[in-house]
């Protein structure tokens, strides 16, 4: 099988070296074992999406040298996909609505029984009922039937905790499926056999095993690297103050020499 690899950001903003670091990395992954390198546009979210991001993802990735294989996919054309995945799940019973607002979440997280960062099933077995809701993947459920699963990372294996994630978002009140769901469905339609990403993502990998299992698709391996991260050890990110590549690309700054600081290793 051929080694596939992808590089898959969302049009929400610009990229910075976190960026440049992750797809230099998938991007080499699949070169040096003569595979293929894919983009994809994971635009989903329409309220925060913007072309204009588009354009400057493809400026960014030809600035640092990298080439990817075949058309740029993108995820708002894929919409029935995630919907046929859906129908699958709700049609065994996994998926339940969920009225709750953020601030309602917030609040019951924070009692003091409440777990941090776990949606704690407010509306597991709630009446259905005409206003606005997500749709919830009863975690329990899905791995009971799913079964005993694992994945390898950097080739070892992983047991899948995926209970310890809680019931995910499988698509939201605003967007047709989750990044959950999207992904899932996408690596598997476009052959990804190795899934490069960094380490802030190895929890949701236990979440995307169990809906390959769920919804019968292959399992690819997972390679999750560690963060860049600055001189003063934090990570590189907007949030962060990390400089966009389109900033550093005018002011003057060599794209191709940068990839090869990023892939020696040295500082940024």
């Amino acid at each position: 099988m051929t080694v596939t690899t992808r590089f898959a950001p969302s049009p929400t903003g610009r990229l910075h070296m976190g960026h440049a670091f992750s797809a230099i990395r998938a991007h080499d992954f699949a070169r040096e074992r003569g595979g293929r390198f894919l983009l994809r546009i994971e635009d989903i979210d329409g309220t925060r999406s913007r072309p204009e991001h588009v354009a400057t993802i493809v400026d960014d990735l030809t600035w640092l040298g990298l080439a990817w294989d075949g058309e740029v996919v993108f995820q708002s054309a894929r919409l029935d996909r995630y919907a046929s995945a859906l129908e699958k799940l709700r049609e065994r019973g996994l998926l339940y609505r969920c009225y709750c607002t953020r601030a309602e979440i917030a609040e019951a997280m924070s009692a003091p029984h409440g777990t941090a960062a776990v949606y704690p099933g407010t509306c597991r077995g709630a009446p259905a009922r005409d206003a606005a809701h997500c749709w919830r993947l009863d975690m329990a459920a899905a791995v009971a039937l799913g079964g005993e699963l694992s994945w390898t990372d950097h080739a070892r294996m992983v047991a899948n905790e995926a209970l310890a994630q809680g019931d995910v978002v499988l698509a939201r009140k605003d967007a047709p499926a989750s990044y959950h769901l999207a992904v899932t469905v996408d690596d598997a339609a476009q052959g990804v056999t190795d899934v490069v990403r960094g380490r802030d993502l190895f929890a949701a990998t236990h979440v995307h095993r169990v809906l390959q299992a769920l919804l019968d698709l292959p399992v690819p391996r997972w390679w999750h690297h560690d963060l860049l991260a600055g001189a003063d050890g934090e990570r590189l990110a907007k949030r962060h103050g990390a400089p966009t590549l389109a900033a550093m690309r005018a002011s003057g700054v060599d794209g191709l020499a940068l990839a090869a600081r990023l892939r020696a290793g040295e500082r940024v």
